[in-house]
């Protein structure tokens, strides 16, 4: 039997796997329990025996194992702190309160850690896992996946990666380096990388009669990835520039939360208490929200509640934290952002204990929340094509895709730069998975 090769699109919010045989690319159904079978969520959830699940299956077990749950906190001694003065030395033994009821952890944005220049990894109960583990359980579970569903081994893959990880190009090198060896460790004999606008484009190019000059905006969940290049086929193609920049759905959910949410659990309110504002300010990050749920944050916000003149917003800071809403908040949150690509007002509602949200957002506000952001995406985007020595009249089209790229906003920046006619819109949520399908199958061909 022929070594079998696939397209693995390994993305901040979604994840694919896809085949192509030469003439028709095949998206596999490896999340069944969506109604979009082929995206699959890049969230694992990690119970208390290390078993992972991820997607759908792993968010519905979190929501059954931990919504409202009971906690109960114990003392654990985690080590020591060795001090050396000038005159002194002492040894302090170092504690840290842990909820032994807590059933699993939930671990989202997978991808970003390789954005990021001090995220090494993290603990889930006895077990620490580096950032390289975190991904090669993922994909490892991907692969299982796929296999099953092909009946066959799977031997290689084009996994895509983003224009840039980071900006500095030796810690940019690592991070692709770490993604090349958490696939190898997952089960992948070859592992191939290319940029993620490249391979969209390679999609495109499958419905070519003739050779086009295409700009590929490439907007997902957590960066932006513009590739400008000649397609028409393997003798035609060439890339006259990549651009690219870390900002993209992830950011514009928080923005909304900073700007309309935090109001909600006492921003406003709380000026005169530091430490209890700064608590506040760190509910609109995700990555922070599990460090909070500790006794002595619940001791602080209880204890502001009660001199508080706002006490329920408080109280509905401390139902967010400690009966595990955060996911649904954010959920709710990122559902109103992409509401508003198709309407022009949306709300943010939540119906809780001790938390009541109703939130009416509008296209016109959230235009104005992400306003600093669309500026810094314009200026990559006016880059890239300057980088490419083409003018906009040169380029004949302009390929969308990825989750973000349907806000109006950046519908309407694109076609003042390169008219409206030439604004086509690409599968989504699948262009990318399918586009490193194309590539893994004419590297299979070569070899």
């Amino acid at each position: 039997m022929a070594k079998l090769k696939v397209g693995l699109d390994f993305g901040t919010s979604n994840s694919g796997i896809a085949l192509y045989d030469g003439q028709k690319v095949q998206a596999l159904p490896i999340n069944r329990r969506s109604l979009t079978p082929e995206v699959v969520k890049t969230i694992m959830y990690v119970t208390r025996d290390q078993t992972c699940h991820i997607g759908q299956e792993a968010i519905d077990l979190y929501y059954k194992h931990n919504v409202k749950r009971p906690r109960r906190f114990v003392r654990k001694w985690v080590g020591e702190i060795e001090y050396m003065g000038s005159d002194m030395y002492y040894v302090r033994d170092v504690y840290v309160f842990i909820d032994e009821l807590q059933p699993g952890r939930l671990l989202q944005f997978l991808k970003t850690g390789l954005r990021l220049e001090d995220y090494e990894g993290t603990q889930v109960f006895d077990v620490y896992y580096d950032l390289k583990t975190l991904i090669k359980v993922y994909l490892q579970a991907l692969k299982t996946r796929a296999e099953s569903l092909l009946n066959q081994k799977i031997d290689g893959v084009t996994l895509g990666r983003p224009v840039k990880f980071l900006d500095q190009p030796d810690r940019d090198k690592q991070s692709e380096e770490t993604l090349r060896q958490a696939a190898l460790e997952a089960g992948f004999q070859e592992v191939d990388i290319e940029f993620e606008p490249i391979a969209a484009a390679l999609y495109y190019e499958t419905s070519l009669s003739k050779p086009e000059n295409v700009l590929i905006f490439d907007f997902g969940g957590g960066t932006l990835d513009i590739t400008i290049m000649r397609l028409g086929g393997p003798k035609e193609r060439k890339i006259f520039a990549t651009g690219g920049i870390g900002i993209a759905g992830a950011d514009f959910d928080k923005a909304i939360i900073q700007k309309r949410m935090l109001a909600h659990f006492g921003r406003g309110v709380v000026e005169a208490n530091p430490e209890v504002n700064h608590l506040i300010e760190a509910l609109a990050d995700w990555h922070v929200l599990p460090a909070l749920s500790t006794p002595r944050v619940q001791h602080m916000l209880r204890e502001a509640i009660k001199i508080n003149p706002a006490p329920t917003r408080l109280k509905a800071a401390e139902a967010l934290i400690y009966n595990d809403l955060a996911f649904l908040f954010y959920n709710k949150v990122e559902a109103a952002k992409m509401a508003l690509s198709q309407q022009g007002a949306a709300v943010i509602k939540m119906e809780e204990e001790e938390m009541n949200l109703w939130e009416l957002l509008t296209r016109h506000q959230f235009e104005e929340d992400i306003k600093t952001l669309r500026s810094q995406i314009e200026t990559c985007l006016l880059d890239t094509l300057i980088a490419s020595g083409l003018e906009p009249e040169q380029i004949d089209a302009v390929i969308k895709t990825g989750g973000s790229s349907n806000i109006p906003s950046f519908t309407t920046m694109l076609q003042a730069i390169f008219s409206p006619a030439k604004i086509k819109t690409s599968n989504v949520f699948g262009s990318v998975t399918a586009g490193l399908a194309i590539k893994a199958y004419e590297t299979s061909s070569r070899n």
